[in-house]
């Protein structure tokens, strides 16, 4: 069974170069809003768009996606809307992968049995569950793939070779490479230190390897999309709509546009990356 992640990334190998990875808070800043951003990403050259669930306890996440959470619930965001957020932006869009990002209690409360064929209705492509360790694979992640949805895992600097094999066990779609140690947001990646990750997780994957966290410029994208398969890019867009809202903290004309500048930007540092020879 083959994906619109798996096909995105075949497409991408044969023109050489790497994925554009967007991330935007699910209702952030509010529900309709959030659905024009989301719109509005593929035409600005997001490749694959990541959705976060908005949750009340996002411990692995920085500031600004956290308050773009807090942003997203405040507006009566749930994961039922988030469902229906997918299920709109398919209505003009059936090409663009889309994949959940975010933590199990919001997928556990909604009920897994329930959950997964909403959103493979919905048309949502993949899911990255940033609590969920290779050890509760059966709680989620395997009825995840047998219900026709990538499962992704996260692999970060302290993933050493022994427990590599475990982290991509049932890893589909795409491994995501978090290159900094710390909450998103923090730091800057370092792509000399990326590029040696990435070659070290290929020789145990076939997978592409994309890589997040840290990447805020079209120059660190381009950097990082040189040594990975594609480069993910979250925090800087958050920081772009948190930028053009009102002082209460509300969309307003610029909203959507401010975010698809800077990804369109962003985009351009990527796709003019060459990609290093497999």
């Amino acid at each position: 069974m083959t994906t619109r992640i798996d096909t995105r990334f075949a497409e991408l190998k044969a023109e050489g170069r790497a994925a554009f990875v967007t991330f935007v808070m699910a209702g952030d800043p509010d529900p309709a809003t959030s659905l024009e951003i989301v719109k509005a990403l593929p035409k600005a050259g997001a490749d694959i768009i990541e959705i976060g669930m908005p949750f009340t306890d996002p411990m692995a996440d920085g500031p600004s996606i956290q308050a773009a959470g807090l942003r997203a619930l405040q507006a009566g965001m749930t994961l039922k809307k988030t469902l229906q957020l997918v299920r709109d932006f398919r209505s003009s869009d059936n090409k663009t992968p889309i994949v959940l990002m975010g933590y199990y209690n919001p997928i556990y409360i909604y009920g897994v049995d329930k959950f997964l064929p909403d959103a493979k209705a919905a048309g949502v492509d993949g899911l990255i569950i940033v609590d969920l360790p290779p050890e509760e694979d059966a709680e989620l992640c395997l009825p995840a793939m047998k219900a026709g949805l990538n499962f992704i895992r996260l692999a970060t600097p302290t993933t050493d070779d022994k427990r590599l094999p475990a982290v991509l066990a049932n890893t589909s779609g795409f491994v995501y490479y978090v290159s900094i140690t710390g909450i998103t947001g923090s730091a800057s990646a370092d792509s000399s230190a990326v590029s040696a990750a990435v070659a070290r997780i290929k020789r145990h994957t076939k997978l592409p390897v994309c890589v997040g966290f840290g990447i805020r410029t079209p120059e660190a994208a381009h950097d990082i999309a040189q040594h990975a398969n594609g480069a993910v890019v979250g925090t800087a867009l958050v920081d772009a709509l948190k930028a053009s809202l009102d002082a209460d903290g509300k969309a307003t004309a610029r909203t959507v546009g401010a975010v698809a500048d800077l990804a369109a930007a962003l985009a351009q540092g990527v796709h003019e990356a060459k990609q290093a020879a497999e």
